[in-house]
């Protein structure tokens, strides 16, 4: 296997017919569920090469494949990884001790895979994000250099850790705009929360009814009912709140409306709060889990059946990934089929980079990223509450740089331009075939008449 893929246009003809026959392996079931989901989905994706390269991860990881990783051996093959690294995927949550951390999020694509890929995958992002800020790529190189330093000296200060579980990016140890999201986090409430999404009427709260709320038939209400009874014996021993009884106020089904989630059935939960009043209550999130996409082209056998299933999985993950997973998280089953539960929390917040438009702003952001990336490769290792990972993830990599930090630097610089220079051509590929309507069962323009 060759250590570079070729990373520039080659056959249009060819690349565009392996992007739509990706996509398509990945997503046919949930195409043929819902193709309206999927067609809103691929228009977001025609966006822009960014929004295309956040929607296309299972190309990313075929191109994976197909490259050599010269940043892989027996321990580094198998890490937690996020799996959808982008510079998006970052912002503030509330822990199960009451702190708000900036930090990583959606933890839909983790799984064991190679700890280059996240990075490989920030980079590349990162690139794409750069230019279309207009910045050169000089500046660009920078920024990725910058943040693969604060990765690669968080990884090192772990190894002299006592506990890197301990470890997190809260409003005393951060600076920029990474500081102001986490301050203005905490200015949020519950109350809010709840504002947004019910009403109050005869004295109790319920879902109000907005297009994103389908309420649900007696069958498929009980079904979701007797799957909420099994995801409580789903939280770990220790971690599950007293103080809540759990019980359902309502429910309703929500759909996948992201440019990851298209296509997913999800429903969303009121329950009693803490007490009878009606500002506390709490809002969950049941959504079905789907297959990782670098699991796709990962044959780790033990690791797929480590998990009933995804939503098993994706729970999982989180509380590899997170030190302080949230206490509501746990999952379920609906019909066979796995569901990951959490709680829809007012202090989940993404990094908005709109903003964020000179170098010098962008800096000490991406800093503070390489240290959360960090933090989430080192904590999901021996020291979590799982045996995937039997070592010490930081010693892993460290061993694996070794004395060759510049070069490995060099070389996932090198990476992301060339792969944002891939996405860029991938992205104009795409477009032309969704409106020449190749990808099957999605035609580019619908089924509904104009008049």
């Amino acid at each position: 296997m060759p250590d570079r893929a070729d990373l520039t246009p080659s056959d249009d003809g060819a690349r565009r017919q392996q992007i739509v026959d990706v996509l398509v392996d990945a997503f046919a079931d949930l195409m043929t569920a819902d193709a309206d989901a999927f067609r809103t989905k691929f228009r977001k994706m025609a966006a822009d090469p960014f929004a295309f390269y956040r929607g296309s991860a299972p190309l990313f990881y075929a191109d994976m494949v197909a490259m050599g990783d010269r940043w892989c051996d027996e321990r580094t093959s198998r890490v937690w990884i996020h799996g959808d690294l982008h510079a998006e995927n970052f912002g503030t949550y509330m822990d199960s001790i009451g702190r708000i951390v900036f930090d990583v999020n959606d933890f839909d694509e983790a799984c064991l895979g190679h700890v280059s890929w996240d990075l490989r995958r920030f980079a590349a992002s990162l690139a794409l994000l750069a230019w279309r800020k207009a910045l050169s790529d000089d500046v660009i190189a920078e920024l990725i250099g910058i943040y693969l330093a604060a990765y690669l000296d968080q990884v090192e200060a772990f190894r002299t850790a006592d506990d890197d579980r301990d470890f997190a990016l809260l409003r005393e140890n951060t600076e920029g705009a990474v500081h102001d999201l986490v301050l203005s986090t905490a200015e949020r409430t519950r109350v809010g929360l709840l504002d947004r999404l019910t009403v109050i009427e005869d004295h109790r709260r319920r879902f109000a009814d907005t297009p994103r709320h389908r309420r649900l038939d007696e069958a498929e209400h009980d079904r979701v009912l007797a799957a909420i009874e099994r995801y409580r014996e789903t939280i770990p021993p220790g971690k599950r709140r007293r103080d809540i009884a759990y019980d359902v106020k309502d429910l309703v089904g929500t759909g996948g409306f992201g440019i990851g989630s298209a296509g997913l059935p999800a429903y969303t939960v009121l329950l009693e709060g803490y007490d009878q009043a009606l500002e506390n209550d709490v809002v969950l999130s049941i959504k079905q889990g789907g297959v990782p996409a670098a699991g796709r082209v990962l044959a780790d056998a033990g690791f797929a059946a480590y998990f009933a299933h995804e939503g098993e999985r994706t729970a999982a993950s989180q509380r590899a990934l997170q030190s302080h997973a949230s206490p509501f998280l746990g999952h379920t089953e609906i019909d066979g089929v796995g569901f990951v539960v959490s709680e829809l929390s007012p202090y989940e917040r993404d990094l908005e980079w709109d903003d964020l438009t000179e170098p010098a702003e962008i800096a000490p952001v991406v800093a503070q990223l390489g240290r959360a990336t960090a933090k989430t490769h080192c904590v999901g290792d021996a020291d979590s509450d799982h045996t995937l990972v039997d070592f010490q993830t930081e010693e892993a990599i460290a061993a694996m740089v070794g004395n060759r930090r510049a070069e490995f630097v060099a070389d996932i610089v090198d990476f992301a331009h060339a792969y944002a220079r891939r996405t860029r051509e991938d992205h104009r590929l795409f477009v032309n075939a969704f409106r020449a309507g190749e990808i099957p069962g999605i035609s580019s323009s619908g089924t509904q008449p104009l008049t």
